[in-house]
């Protein structure tokens, strides 16, 4: 399982802090949210931040635009150096345009999809896409619980991954942590972006060990 600790639930004033917690846990990815008050009601982490997070660490970035209009956006955040991006099915008007603009970039390109967009919308774009982000709360806030449903939504997916032999991942975030990860690994989920099971955690680092560990042992 890969891990990707979530920025938003860190100490937001001691980023550094939040970077070196992640060296130590061996993080496979570091996730930032990007949030506009229109897509999602709250506001989050900028270009200037991601910027600058570029320059001090070599874990690469996970940016996820929840914002409205991405495209006004897009070119930024892929000259910023992230590794990855993904871009809301439910905002993306000409989702196929953004997917092969990231990839042109050299970027892993993603599909977000809020809990309840059924997974089934994605049949024909699932190709031009590099992973799928399987939002298991209502995006906008950390630390909400996890909805059990979404663990359907992520075995109809895999279903169709592998009826089409596509070399697709599947990433989850929200509400993930050792009481269910396992089950996510079963479900075919291979990147989790875990938040508070992080940073809330009285030893962070170990929790990014702890959870890479647990996801590698599955069960239904």
């Amino acid at each position: 399982m890969l891990i990707a600790p979530s920025l938003l639930a860190s100490d937001l004033a001691d980023l550094a802090g939040a970077l070196e917690i992640c060296d130590r846990g061996r993080a496979d990815f570091l996730h930032i949210d990007v949030m506009d008050g229109h897509f999602v009601p709250n506001l989050s982490i900028g270009l200037p931040v991601v910027q600058a997070l570029v320059k001090k660490t070599d874990i690469p970035l996970d940016v996820h635009l929840m914002v409205t209009n991405p495209e006004r956006l897009l070119g930024e955040y892929i000259e910023a150096g992230a590794r990855m991006i993904s871009v809301h099915w439910e905002a993306a008007r000409h989702l196929d345009r953004l997917l092969r603009q990231i990839r042109d970039a050299g970027v892993g390109a993603g599909i977000a999809l809020n809990p309840a967009t059924p997974v089934e919308f994605l049949a024909d774009i699932l190709a031009e896409t590099d992973f799928v982000l399987l939002m298991s709360v209502n995006p906008g806030f950390a630390g909400q619980p996890f909805l059990p449903y979404t663990i359907k939504k992520a075995l109809r997916l895999r279903a169709i991954i592998e009826k089409e032999n596509l070399a697709v991942k599947i990433a989850m975030d929200g509400g993930i942590g050792a009481a269910n990860i396992r089950r996510l690994g079963a479900a075919g989920v291979e990147i989790c972006v875990a938040g508070s099971a992080v940073f809330g955690a009285t030893d962070p680092a170990r929790a990014i060990i702890d959870l890479k560990r647990c996801g590698e042992t599955q069960s239904p």
